[in-house]
């Protein structure tokens, strides 16, 4: 790691982005982008040599970390091979990644359409629910994220939607299942879970099941908060969807490939969904893909029917190239056992632990390396520490707690009231504890702010 100043370089490239680069999410001219020199492992750095724990995984997609040497080698020998080629072909390196993909998918979800990125997967589902079925609705929650392309962003129901929702998509949101701010006035998780189905249930009827074409839910819901469903909800979905000839997709864009302690969240549960849209880990986003693993009964659809749908660069050998590695190297080194070992011995009790200590954390709640941490005002009132979709001085407490955590070498994953402890699935022990312990100091921020 070569972590010394370099203020020449870093001066070229802020002046090179400033000037040129569009930023996604952001007013242009209120941010200042950090200018990132290098990342190895759970570790990256800037130009002025301050080096950040990544307790981000960026945004929750280096699962393998940071400059895997195994996926760095496996994308420079594919490139010297062959760089490109169109999808219609039959490559050696696009039928691996398919094939040891639908080797770890559940169920019989045995045939992958790729993509470049986890919202064109939603997108593909979605257009393969509704040929399917020939239907129009459907159905999501409204704390999701499944990407910003027009029907993922539609389905989305977190604020990002609003300036781009359209109100015609054929989207029809509910209420999923959060015990901690229960929309249900449920007091237990059976609870939740009971009346978060019967709301379900409700919606379709008066939607008219035969007009929903899917319902599709994130296994763990991931930017919108890490709630983990309870025991029985993605079953009961699962047989709703049965009895109404609804196809069931699985958004496993951020909890699959080991982030919370399994291969696919799903497994958690036992649980087979129709689709399942993947992306983020299935390569740690060293070069973009994800896809959608489809049932045999969907795929069938398509046998002597045209899909209509397609992208220059499905398959992309450089990026089934690193698939492949990566999938390869998790199953070798034991990364996906190595995230539920640390979600169970380290993150889970050191957690719970900084939340005794600190009136700020109203919750914690996760799997594997896939947690979030609720920060409230009272703990009593369960009230956010900042309001819903704050902005500007409303935020401040939330920015105070971002910045500690950034001056004391955490990079943290930050989202509304929340903050989410995602390292990599490749995090050591030391690592993890090192980063409850910056969190620790960071959480006296959040603290200055409860009453």
């Amino acid at each position: 790691m070569n972590t010394q100043p370099d203020p020449r370089t870093k001066a070229a490239v802020k002046a090179a982005d400033r000037a040129h680069v569009f930023h996604s999410w952001s007013a242009q001219g209120l941010i200042d982008p950090l200018a990132v020199a290098g990342a190895e492992g759970s570790y990256f750095w800037d130009y002025d040599g301050n080096r950040y724990l990544d307790f981000s995984s960026q945004l929750v997609n280096t699962n393998i970390g940071h400059q895997h040497p195994k996926v760095v080698a496996a994308v420079r020998e594919q490139a010297a091979k062959l760089c490109t080629i169109a999808p219609g072909f039959a490559v050696d390196v696009r039928a691996e990644a398919a094939r040891l993909i639908a080797g770890r998918t559940p169920g019989d979800l045995d045939k992958i359409f790729f993509t470049n990125g986890g919202a064109e997967a939603v997108e593909n589902a979605v257009r393969m629910a509704r040929l399917h079925t020939g239907r129009p609705k459907v159905l999501s929650t409204y704390r999701s994220y499944h990407g910003a392309t027009a029907a993922a962003i539609n389905l989305t129901g977190d604020p990002r939607r609003w300036p781009s929702d359209t109100a015609s998509a054929g989207v029809v949101h509910f209420w999923g299942p959060f015990l901690y701010r229960s929309p249900f006035h449920a007091e237990t998780e059976e609870q939740e879970c009971a009346r978060a189905l019967r709301h379900l249930e409700d919606t379709l009827a008066f939607e008219g099941p035969g007009t929903v074409a899917a319902i599709i839910l994130e296994t763990v819901p991931g930017t919108a908060g890490i709630m983990v469903p309870p025991a029985g909800y993605l079953a009961g979905v699962r047989e709703i969807c049965d009895r109404h000839g609804i196809v069931f997709v699985l958004d496993e864009v951020m909890a699959g490939f080991g982030r919370t302690g399994r291969w696919f969240a799903a497994d958690h549960w036992d649980v087979t969904p129709d689709l399942l849209t993947f992306a983020k880990g299935v390569n740690s986003g060293y070069v973009p893909l994800g896809g959608v693993a489809i049932s045999a009964e969907i795929a069938a659809t398509f046998d002597e029917r045209p899909y209509p749908g397609g992208l220059t660069y499905s398959g992309h050998p450089l990026a089934c190239a690193s698939a492949v590695a990566t999938i390869e190297a998790m199953a070798e080194e034991g990364v996906v056992e190595n995230a539920a070992r640390i979600g169970e011995d380290v993150l889970g009790p050191g957690l719970r632990e900084l939340a005794e200590r600190h009136p700020s954390v109203g919750e914690v709640r996760g799997l594997g390396v896939f947690w979030a941490v609720e920060l409230v005002r009272d703990r009593a009132t369960r009230e956010p520490l900042v309001p819903y979709n704050a902005s500007g001085e409303a935020n401040a407490p939330m920015a105070a707690f971002t910045a500690a955590c950034k001056k004391s070498g955490l990079w943290p994953f930050v989202n509304m009231n929340r903050t989410h402890v995602v390292p990599p699935c490749t995090v050591s022990e030391d690592e993890a504890r090192q980063g409850l312990a910056l969190l620790d100091e960071a959480l006296t921020a959040a603290d200055a702010h409860t009453v």
